[in-house]
Formats: C-alpha cells, structure tokens, sequence
C-alpha cells in the first residue's frame, strides 16, 4: 500500500516534470513560443526564471521520492 502511494506521487511528479519542461523557453521558444503570439511570452518576461525554479524544485521532490521507493523496496516483508 506504502509503495503504490509513493508510485502514485513519482508518476504524478514525473509528469508535472516532463510539463513544466515543456513550457519553458529554450532557443527555439519551446511549447510556450509555439502557443503564444509571435516572440512575447505568453507567461511573460519572467517566465524563464520562473519555470526554471519550478523544474529544480519538482526534481528535488522527484529524487527524494525515488530514494524513498527504492528503500522502501529493499525492506522484507513482513508475514504475520
């Protein structure tokens, strides 16, 4: 029950990654420069900055959920 919790939030966090990735502003303009008008951001001129603290902070939370998954998976279970 513990690891399909911890399953559940790692693939919610991987997909909010792979998002948030999406949206940010690389040479090409990415996803944001393909939806908004022209070369403004859609999320405006701070968006870069902005984004690219919400992706540290998702794979922070990412990697702490994959060490947790992986202890968790080295503990026996126990039959009472």
């Amino acid at each position: 029950m513990f690891i399909t919790i911890l399953l559940s939030l790692w693939i919610v966090a991987s997909l909010c990654m792979i998002l948030v990735i999406l949206l940010q502003r690389g040479r090409g303009g990415g996803l944001v420069g393909v939806l908004g008008a022209g070369g403004s951001s859609a999320f405006g001129a701070k968006a870069g900055d902005v984004f690219t603290r919400i992706t540290v902070g998702i794979f922070g939370c990412w990697l702490l959920l994959a060490m947790i998954l992986v202890w968790a998976m080295k503990i026996p279970p126990k039959f009472v």
